[in-house]
């Protein structure tokens, strides 16, 4: 009688159902935003915030190129002391280029002044690297020719943790020019850029360098000054189309005062043609040679 009676019992717990809530379910609360941390119950992996995407960072642009009109100065100030090399590019669209560039370093000090006259800034664009310890500092650009002459100025801060050029590249060197005496550099046809690098062991440093092809046909002239050679030491890279191309390096300074030159091949092209190889006159020669706008080298420490 008692067992049966307890079997009745425990099939009426089973039929019994509990009604259900008004309120929200688990599910529910889930799509709520926020309602995670409260369901503590709920098993599974937190969230991997470490595999969150980054923020896209944006390319630095490069340097915009200002137009210095023919008798006008430009400045380019850099006060910050970690700039310690800048880089200079100086353009036309074909037409002569002459122009005079100070690094300005605090007032009446000028510790380094070049003068620079291109024939064809379009085909022979002045690109050359300063160096800039101890800042603040400021680039000057003056162009000295007439109105009818203006050029394109880029200058840009690079870094100065390589060292100056390619010194793998530079077969020509390094060799002591004493003072008043000068050393020629012929390049073949098919190198269309040369990289010149030249210091002095601390005394000041006072050269010409010259681009020549032909018989004292100069495409190419720049005057320099540095105050100290080792601590501010001159590279360069001159474009050198067409055939015949050499370079004149000229100490102009006194027989105390020598100057260490080292100079090679920075860019080599591909020239099988005869019309390739011929003198690029005026800034015109072959096809795709002169006149027109092309691509100027951006200091890295090594070609592009």
């Amino acid at each position: 009688m008692k067992l049966q009676i307890a079997l009745s019992l425990f099939a009426a717990a089973n039929a019994f159902t509990a009604p259900q809530a008004n309120g929200p379910t688990i599910s529910a609360l889930s799509a709520i935003p926020g309602s995670q941390s409260m369901m503590s119950h709920q098993s599974g992996p937190p969230p991997d915030y470490a595999q969150a995407p980054a923020p896209i960072r944006e390319a630095k642009p490069k340097t915009p190129s200002v137009t210095v009109q023919g008798g006008s100065l430009k400045t380019w100030a850099f006060s910050s002391p970690a700039v310690e090399r800048v880089q200079v590019v100086l353009k036309t669209e074909g037409r002569p280029l002459d122009a005079d560039v100070e690094l300005w370093a605090g007032p009446d000090n000028t510790p380094h002044k070049i003068r620079v006259y291109v024939e064809n800034g379009a085909t022979r664009p002045f690109n050359a690297v300063m160096e800039t310890p101890r800042g603040p500092n400021t680039v000057a650009v003056r162009n000295i020719g007439q109105l009818e002459f203006p050029m394109e100025a880029v200058i840009e801060a690079v870094s100065s943790a390589e060292p100056l050029g390619d010194l793998s590249r530079m077969d020509q060197g390094p060799m002591t020019i004493q003072g008043g005496a000068l050393r020629t550099y012929p390049f073949d046809p098919q190198v269309d850029s040369v990289q010149v690098l030249l210091k002095t062991d601390g005394r000041p440093l006072n050269a010409r360098i010259e681009l020549l092809q032909g018989p004292n046909n100069n495409k190419q002239v720049i005057e320099l000054y540095t105050e100290d050679g080792l601590d501010r030491p001159f590279y360069a890279i001159l474009e050198t189309p067409g055939s015949g191309n050499v370079i004149r390096i000229v100490n102009t300074a006194t027989v105390e005062f020598p100057l260490t030159c080292s100079a090679g091949a920075y860019k080599l092209g591909q020239k099988n043609s005869v019309e390739e190889m011929q003198p690029v006159i005026s800034g015109f020669g072959s096809e795709g040679r002169g006149g027109g706008d092309r691509d100027v080298f951006r200091y890295g420490g090594g070609p592009n």
